[in-house]
């Protein structure tokens, strides 16, 4: 026993006791004192119970008023929601009377404003790939809203939105018969943009520089055509707008561009060329033959026969022409007789013949070899047309069009060549066997002479 209240004793005088939120500090000397302890404690604890009660009871007052509050704002909503069901109710009843009344009244107006908003959306889409719309923007917007608010939220148009969908139209019309100048970015070869002055005619097209342009809805910009058209019409959009007034001849697209387009497409002569392939290129190369041949052999028979011309209006034989050389045959063989005279002047003209007809030969082979060669070139791409239809089928026409196009560029080709390669075959022929002719004259007239001074 002695023990337990030492251990107790040192226990208590290194703790401090709480109870209920009071702190009792003190070291208790032995188990009397711990009582006592406890007893104070015990006391202030009642007392704080006490005081708690007192606060509940305080406060018990305060929350049944806070209920009686509670319930009084529910019966209030209470009452509030039953009224305002009933003016809900009432005024359904009434909104249907109203749209009853409306629909009566509108009459035909639903169909005015159903053809209107239908008439509003066609007219933003034509507006939208309206090249008038590269001068006068933003047109579309309006006929967008309009559409859309007519169709989604059933609203009826105001006055002033029909006028305007009316004024829109009418200037669309109006724009469509003006040629009209304007300031714009073009968006130019090269990608570069430039501030260019810039010819609208209608509806139809827009020009720049001499230049048919292209106009973007999408990003409502200008840009010059990768391919222009032939010359023959971009000449005309440049004197269209190099002119103030008065009339001038336009190459015009009705279409609005599309006619532009499949032009734009077509492949030029330098391209039809290359689509000839290897063969083309043989013809060609033949073709530029002959007429270097041709060119060489003009000059040649030229200079003969002014040699030829001037020979005959002189006595003396000179033997820098052909003829010349034939009248020396007399004056080499003074005492032969005429008809050894005559087979001299014959072997005379036999070796000038060579020089006068030279090449000539050649110049006809290829008149003839030329379509021959184009003929091949036919045959040769319609085969691989034919290949192709094997591989793809005859689906898309654009193929097997396509293919025999190339192949008929060869054909073209050959007779391109050969037809004015007959033509110069022909005159240089003519002119060879003309000079010819007057060989022989001069040679039967010499051996004319000879035969009567023999006799």
């Amino acid at each position: 026993m002695k023990l337990v209240t030492q251990i107790t004793t040192m226990a208590l005088c290194a703790a401090t006791i709480s109870f209920s939120g009071v702190t009792i500090a003190a070291e208790p000397l032995n188990l009397d004192a711990l009582l006592k302890t406890l007893e104070n404690g015990k006391a202030a604890q009642t007392e704080q119970n006490t005081q708690r009660e007192q606060q509940f009871i305080a406060r018990q007052n305060e929350q049944v008023q806070m209920l009686k509050d509670t319930q009084a704002e529910r019966d209030h909503m209470l009452s509030e929601a039953e009224r305002l069901e009933t003016q809900f109710e009432a005024n359904e009843i009434k909104l249907a009377n109203l749209t009853d009344t409306l629909s009566k009244r509108m009459g035909s107006l639903k169909e005015l404003f159903g053809v209107m908003q239908q008439v509003a959306g066609d007219t933003s889409n034509k507006f939208a790939t309206s090249v008038v719309s590269a001068q006068l923007s933003g047109r579309s917007v309006f006929m967008d809203q309009l559409a859309q608010k007519m169709g989604s939220s059933s609203k009826l148009a105001s006055i002033e939105d029909i006028e305007k969908v009316w004024y829109e139209l009418q200037r669309e019309m109006t724009e469509q018969g003006k040629v009209s100048r304007f300031t714009s970015t073009v968006i130019v070869e090269g990608g570069n943009k430039v501030q260019q002055e810039v010819v609208r005619v209608g509806a139809f097209n827009l020009i720049s520089q001499g230049k048919y342009l292209t106009y973007n809805p999408t990003t409502n910009s200008l840009s010059e055509l990768t391919r222009q058209p032939v010359s023959r019409y971009t000449a005309t959009a440049a004197d269209l707008q190099a002119a103030n007034n008065g009339v001038v001849p336009f190459a015009l697209d009705p279409t609005g561009g599309s006619i532009l387009g499949l032009l734009v497409q077509a492949p030029d002569t330098a391209e039809q060329v290359h689509q000839g392939g290897a063969v083309g290129y043989v013809i060609l190369a033949v073709g530029l033959l002959a007429l270097l041949i041709a060119l060489e052999r003009f000059v040649a028979l030229l200079l003969v026969g002014g040699k030829i011309r001037r020979q005959l209006k002189d006595s003396v034989a000179r033997s820098d022409n052909p003829l010349g050389r034939v009248m020396k045959v007399k004056d080499d063989y003074p005492n032969v007789a005429y008809d050894t005279l005559e087979l001299k002047l014959s072997e005379a003209i036999l070796r000038e013949m060579p020089k006068i007809t030279r090449n000539l030969t050649l110049i006809k082979i290829i008149s003839v070899v030329a379509p021959l060669l184009g003929l091949l070139g036919t045959v040769t791409g319609m085969i691989n047309t034919f290949q192709a239809i094997t591989l793809f089928g005859t689906g898309d026409p654009k193929l097997m069009a396509g293919g025999i196009s190339q192949a008929l560029v060869t054909t073209v080709l050959g007779l391109v060549v050969a037809i004015p390669t007959v033509f110069i075959y022909t005159l240089l022929n003519t002119r060879a066997k003309r000079l010819l002719l007057i060989l022989q004259e001069q040679s039967a007239g010499i051996i004319a002479k000879r035969s009567e001074k023999g006799e």
